[in-house]
């Protein structure tokens, strides 16, 4: 523990100078810091004082990086609102089935397609379906689309995720740990998931008064440890009931933005929602080990493929059910269609249950292609959209909030 001080400094260095790198390129900061991470690590050089293995750090970056995903979930909750999430309900639902219907399916194809068997084409299928939630917060964030129309869709589809998440590792937990699940207990999860989420919207929803009177503390000090005693209390509760930490932040921040004391918060939280935020992809970028890759890299670059494809179709599908633009249906599918944490999560789970060693180093180039591509496509939508009009020639819908049309007009969104 002599050097752990000395080797989180290190970390922090190579994290800034992989975003100086990134501004002076002109280029999205998050595959530089993904990409920082994976130069170094297990195995990277000691010189002199300075190890870049981070052996005795590793835990310690690691369990920042999980307050990083907190930070830009809860912020991303700050941007958005309850109310806004309740008016969307339905198409939420709808848009959410949809998605998962469709790169679920794909997922399964793939995996039976390519000649693996059950239990590994059940985990690639996991792999492939679920949105990396801290990118999708990041990306949202930094090209400034929290207004966009598209966004209540964006992140309806991520907590509608996160109940299938709930059931799907219940699910494939029993299959591939033990060989058995009981379906009453997998209900009963699922169940237990949704009922926790919507328990703390509507709850959220009615204490705004109470949350006024509770928030309205003078000391600078006292009001962020208020803030934060609920963000970690509620976070760390959804993954004992097997909704994802970062869900809870979200719900949390979803709640706050309803109160009168949002700006407050939002100005507070800003500078740990960067510095954990950079932590987080930088520790990614240290699970990945780019000498163990080159086995899988065309499995890998098949599954790209399918997801762009999918993730396309399904965002045009969701967003035109819900009302939205060609534009803003093409946003959806774009900005979602990162993978990161819960893919790794599904190979992790693999690997516990000792399936096939090949989905390791597939679920890492897969996460690290689409992680890289995500926010580039994203920040292009507007040249992806173009070029998927020149050849279906869509017809022009109409947006369901002509302010938030406004504000994509402002920002220079798709």
């Amino acid at each position: 523990m002599d050097h752990i001080i000395l080797e989180v400094g290190l970390a922090v260095a190579l994290i800034a100078l992989a975003g100086l790198l990134s501004a002076k390129l002109r280029f999205s900061v998050i595959p530089f810091y993904i990409l920082m991470g994976m130069a170094v690590g297990p195995h990277a050089p000691e010189l002199w004082h300075f190890d870049f293995r981070f052996i005795e750090s590793a835990p310690l970056i690691e369990f920042m990086g999980r307050l990083g995903v907190l930070f830009l979930l809860f912020y991303l909750g700050l941007e958005f609102s309850v109310g806004r999430l309740i008016k969307s309900g339905r198409s939420i639902v709808v848009g959410g089935t949809i998605y998962i219907l469709i790169n679920f399916t794909l997922g399964l194809l793939f995996g039976l397609v390519t000649g693996f068997p059950f239990k590994e084409i059940l985990v690639i299928a996991g792999i492939t379906t679920i949105s990396s939630s801290a990118i999708v917060a990041k990306v949202l964030v930094d090209l400034k689309r929290t207004a966009n129309p598209e966004t209540e869709m964006v992140l309806g589809i991520t907590l509608f995720e996160d109940v299938f998440l709930a059931v799907y590792i219940s699910i494939l937990s029993g299959l591939v740990l033990s060989g058995s699940t009981s379906v009453g207990g997998v209900l009963l999860s699922a169940l237990f998931a949704l009922g926790f989420m919507l328990f703390i919207i509507i709850l959220g929803r009615k204490a705004v008064p109470l949350l006024n009177r509770l928030l309205n503390i003078r000391s600078n000090e006292l009001f962020v440890l208020v803030v934060f005693g609920a963000l970690f209390l509620v976070a760390g509760f959804s993954e004992t009931i097997h909704v994802a930490e970062a869900i809870g932040a979200l719900l949390v921040g979803l709640v706050l933005a309803e109160t009168e004391h949002m700006k407050r918060i939002e100005h507070l939280i800003l500078p740990f929602r960067d510095f954990f935020g950079a932590i987080f992809f930088f520790s990614f970028g240290l699970t990945i080990d780019p000498f163990s890759l080159g086995g899988a890299v065309w499995l890998s670059l098949g599954a790209v493929i399918l997801t762009l494809f999918g993730n396309v179709l399904a965002g045009m599908l969701a967003g035109r059910s819900a009302g939205l633009s060609p534009k803003a249906s093409t946003n959806i599918g774009l900005t979602i269609v990162s993978r990161g944490e819960f893919s790794i999560i599904m190979a992790n789970l693999g690997k516990a249950g000792g399936l096939l060693a090949i989905i390791q180093p597939f679920a890492a180039l897969y996460v690290l292609i689409l992680a890289i591509l995500g926010p580039l496509l994203t920040k292009e939508s507007k040249i992806v959209y173009k070029l998927l009009d020149s050849i279906f020639r869509f017809k022009g819908g109409k947006t369901k909030d002509p302010l938030a049309e406004q504000a994509v007009q402002k920002d220079g969104g798709a």
